[in-house]
């Protein structure tokens, strides 16, 4: 395996930033100093570019010097605390009125997924994939938005089973 180096498009105190949210994470969970792997800015830097440049886990890990288990639950650490910290939607909603804006975009994406053996009953009544969608004919989560006018995400809905029918 042959490293190298690259230069990521963010600037430091962001990573500063993440990595003063993990560090409180791991007091909250009462995580002994020296007890991981990686440092809270490291940890910050790995999942920055994971989001940034959607590497592969396993290589993402390499690079860093940890297992692709661990790779994963740091992601997964990382999502949670950041997804913790969203805004709810009538928290989003007023943020944007409050801004003078006078209207907002919803929109919503289907994002691949592995298979999930969630499975409900259709119209029909036939045992169907929940997370299977019959409009993209892929298996996928829902995920809807708003959006300002200028583009900028200000809510996420939780994902949703892929279901489309339409």
């Amino acid at each position: 395996m042959i490293a190298y180096s690259a230069m990521l498009d963010v600037p430091r105190e962001l990573v500063r930033h993440l990595a003063r949210l993990w560090a409180a994470e791991r007091r909250a969970l009462g995580t002994r100093r020296g007890t991981r792997a990686l440092t809270c800015f490291y940890q910050a830097l790995l999942i920055i570019i994971w989001f940034r440049k959607q590497e592969d886990a396993t290589l993402l890990g390499a690079g860093f010097g940890i297992s692709r288990a661990t790779a994963y639950r740091y992601l997964d650490e990382g999502i949670t605390v950041l997804a913790a910290r969203r805004p709810d939607l009538h928290e989003a909603l007023q943020r944007a009125a409050d801004d003078g804006w006078s209207f907002v975009i919803l929109d919503g994406k289907l994002f691949d997924c592995d298979r999930v053996s969630e499975t409900v009953a259709s119209v029909k009544g036939d045992s169907i994939d929940a997370w299977y969608s019959g409009k993209h004919r892929d298996f996928g989560a829902n995920i809807q938005a708003i959006m300002l006018p200028n583009g900028l995400p200000i809510w996420t809905a939780d994902a949703m089973p892929g279901i489309c029918t339409t």
